[in-house]
């Protein structure tokens, strides 16, 4: 058996109203319910959105990799 392989690489945004981690977590996990192989998932951007001068969202740009079936 060869251990080579290819993966594909697809960007994902994960919110939550309690914390980036939070936000990373439900991301990686809704993925998952679809994506079959899920290899690495990197963080790309945090950030948050404001609601009346206080942090509203929490927000998590995600790169996952998975590997690609053909």
């Amino acid at each position: 058996m060869s251990s080579d392989s290819v993966y594909k690489v697809i960007e994902i945004v994960g919110t939550s109203s309690d914390s980036w981690e939070a936000a990373t977590r439900l991301a990686v996990e809704t993925a998952s319910a679809t994506l079959r192989d899920l290899r690495v998932a990197e963080v790309v951007k945090q950030d948050v959105t404001v609601k009346d001068g206080t942090v509203d969202r929490f927000r998590v740009r995600l790169l996952i990799s998975f590997k690609y079936e053909h």
